[in-house]
């Protein structure tokens, strides 16, 4: 996701700095963002002209010092509520006074992360990119308690400018996009794990009556089990633990078998 925002950038006249602390990820951005600008250039969407210059708005660190001159952060960690809380105290610590800190959640409460940088809670909005991020038109905006009208009128111009429609939605579990759709998803586990029917049909039958263009088993997968897992939990916990959110117990075999979807080449299905 931060690869795929930090491109997404870049491709729109936005100087990205990377940052990660596992420098194999940064050689994994790096080659991600090589092989898209090659891919669009082949295709025709962009001239090789274009894709030198988003390469060159686009650099790589290991610490956020860094980038201690960024004008704006966005941190695209998992969906960890303890993770981010740390990670949001270093953003606090080492970017202006002036600088959003946005976080990239797809379920975790915004209010619950301005806890964590209190001095900072009017400058701490949600900014929900959906994956694959330089294809999905959407933002998901969320703006906590304490976020401040000028944060997110600042967070919306930032969203257009970089080619993306940002919608609103209120500071709840899940939001509006996770609160529909990982309950669905989870409700395909069920139906496969009650032998209703194999994934292969359950994802064929959705896709070809609901045109639906990607069964929820193989989004899952791509999604990965682990993070939907994860923000079941969430909602679970964040939603007066009412048991409609709880993940399904297939879904918490596979996560434990190690087999997380896409990233693992093993999940519902075996790539």
């Amino acid at each position: 996701m931060g690869s795929g925002i930090a491109l997404t950038g870049a491709t729109h006249g936005i100087r990205a700095v990377v940052i990660d602390i596992n420098e194999d990820q940064l050689e994994r951005a790096k080659s991600y963002h090589k092989k898209q600008l090659d891919r669009s250039v082949s295709k025709e969407r962009m001239t090789q002209e274009e894709a030198d210059t988003a390469l060159s708005h686009l650099s790589y660190v290991s610490s956020m010092e860094e980038a201690s001159d960024a004008d704006w952060a966005v941190e695209a960690a998992t969906e960890n509520i303890d993770v981010k809380k740390s990670i949001f105290k270093q953003m606090f610590d080492v970017f202006g006074e002036t600088v959003v800190l946005a976080t990239n959640t797809s379920s975790i409460s915004i209010t619950d992360l301005a806890s964590a940088v209190p001095k900072a809670a009017h400058r701490v909005i949600g900014m929900h990119f959906f994956n694959p991020v330089p294809v999905m038109k959407l933002v998901e905006v969320i703006k906590g308690k304490q976020t401040a009208e000028k944060t997110t009128n600042a967070t919306i111009a930032l969203s257009e400018q970089m080619g993306k429609t940002p919608v609103p939605a209120n500071d709840f579990a899940g939001f509006v996009s996770n609160r529909v759709l990982m309950p669905m998803i989870n409700e395909a586990f069920h139906a496969w794990s009650d032998g209703v029917a194999e994934p292969e049909a359950i994802d064929s039958i959705m896709k070809l009556g609901c045109a639906f263009p990607m069964g929820p088993l193989r989004l899952a997968d791509y999604i990965g089990l682990d993070v939907c897992r994860d923000i079941m939990m969430v909602m679970y916990t964040g939603l007066d633990e009412n048991p409609k959110y709880l993940p399904s117990n297939k879904l918490i075999e596979l996560v434990e078998q190690g087999h997380l979807g896409d990233k693992s080449s093993q999940g519902v299905y075996t790539y």
